[in-house]
């Protein structure tokens, strides 16, 4: 069991930020990455076409005889929150990238205001703004959505004069102002870390998701005694929908070749 892969699913490219995370902390690990091509982005679909879509999905990553299974989607994750049942029947632990965000939250000043920005599905939910403020009574939160970010990042504009547009018309929306800390609650947003920390000139604490999330996936490997014992690695990837963006992207992770695969799930 030890030996198994990590199981990680996300809409597109976003997750693939915390293979990179988890890669740079443990790098014996072996991957099997799902992205869901054919449906991103989830933030604009109903929230009971992303649970069918995470259902689907998971069923295939138990199949491949995951270790644990990651989902590295804050859309998604907002909806299992919702639905627990879709995570029953399984003997494997199902992790959610929202609950090592909160968990980081703790350690933040509890008089602080606190921004975040994310999906229409994932700002919708709510989940956000209720367990931040169950955590910190005194915390002032100002979610905002951007729902450009995640289509702008998959076809590639990053450090780009279109992709600076666009981030600061989203960061001085008025929702925004006067917070000390910004909340990443998108996978695909840590791919802007460096634009987003340029706008606020260190007058704003950007959270950094990605490794806070890899941190969190060690810590619960170890208590199960899951990590691996051995360099050998071998990672898969499978896309919904097969694109050379996807692909051109995942080598820019992993630095090598990698072979990208279409399955057709039942969704």
């Amino acid at each position: 069991m030890r030996n198994s892969p990590i199981g990680i699913f996300d809409s597109g490219i976003g997750g693939l930020t915390i293979v990179n995370a988890i890669k740079s902390i443990l790098p014996n690990e072996n991957f099997i990455y799902f992205g869901d091509t054919k449906h991103l982005p989830y933030g604009e679909k109903s929230k009971e076409s992303i649970q069918n879509f995470s259902k689907q999905i998971i069923d295939f990553l138990i199949k491949q005889k995951c270790k644990i299974i990651i989902i590295a989607c804050n859309s998604a994750s907002s909806v299992t929150y919702e639905k627990p049942s879709l995570l029953k029947n399984t003997k494997i632990e199902i992790l959610n990238v929202i609950d090592p965000i909160l968990l980081e939250i703790k350690k933040i000043n509890i008089n602080c205001s606190i921004g975040v920005i994310g999906t229409k599905a994932t700002i919708q939910s709510g989940i956000y703004d209720k367990k931040i403020k169950a955590l910190c009574v005194n915390a002032k939160v100002h979610t905002l959505a951007t729902p450009l970010l995640a289509p702008m990042i998959e076809e590639g504009f990053i450090n780009e004069k279109i992709s600076d547009t666009i981030i600061q018309k989203y960061l001085s929306n008025p929702k925004l102002k006067n917070i000390d800390h910004l909340i990443l609650a998108c996978t695909h947003y840590p791919l802007i870390y460096k634009e987003i920390k340029k706008y606020y000139e260190g007058n704003v604490t950007v959270v950094d998701s990605a490794y806070i999330i890899a941190r969190y996936v060690q810590k619960k490997l170890a208590i199960s005694n899951l990590l691996k014992n051995t360099a050998y690695k071998e990672n898969r990837f499978y896309v919904s929908n097969y694109t050379k963006s996807f692909k051109k992207s995942a080598k820019f992770f992993f630095q090598e070749d990698i072979n990208l695969e279409e399955v057709c799930l039942n969704v």
